[in-house]
């Protein structure tokens, strides 16, 4: 048994390139063109076609395959490895962080390794953008919310703010 075949979804490590579903979903369409394109070339060589160049993989698929020890040159793990990485796609637990601003991607990369180490070692981030959010973020995972804006800070702190502003009124 091969280390393809031996990994499934819930034993692979994400890179830090890896922060979004939507990265995942471009990690599967990347291994489905390879698939293509080294199986396309397999039947040119057997057929004693002109050799092709090998593909190209992106950064996040290079690093992906190295931090989990995989290659792309059997078939048989290559479709193992497209399946696994569908259900990985579907299965991937979420957080989901409302920003206001746009983030960074460095930020969101040094984000999802702090939550795959402190939260999930799959974890993966869904970025929304909220302007009237001012400062700070709003976290939603699937059983909790958080409010962790400036917002909601002042807010829980209006009467001692008030008091404040009245004292300050009165000198």
């Amino acid at each position: 048994m091969s280390d393809t075949e031996a990994k499934t979804h819930e034993n692979f490590v994400l890179p830090a390139r890896v922060v979004s579903r939507v990265d995942v979903s471009r990690l599967v369409s990347e291994v489905e063109w390879i698939d293509g394109e080294l199986t396309a070339a397999e039947v040119r060589e057997k057929t004693g076609s002109d050799q092709h160049p090998q593909p190209t993989y992106s950064d996040q698929l290079t690093d992906f395959l190295k931090e989990n020890e995989l290659s792309l040159e059997n078939g048989r793990e290559r479709s193992s490895l497209i399946k696994e990485l569908r259900i990985l796609k579907d299965k991937v637990p979420v957080v989901h962080m409302t920003f206001a601003v746009p983030a960074d991607h460095e930020s969101l990369q040094e984000l999802a390794q702090w939550l795959r180490t402190e939260v999930h070692p799959q974890a993966l981030i869904a970025v929304g953008l909220q302007p009237g959010l001012v400062a700070g973020v709003y976290l939603r995972t699937p059983n909790h919310i958080h409010d962790l804006s400036l917002r909601s800070v002042l807010k829980g702190k209006r009467d001692s703010l008030v008091k404040e502003l009245e004292t300050l009124r009165g000198q």
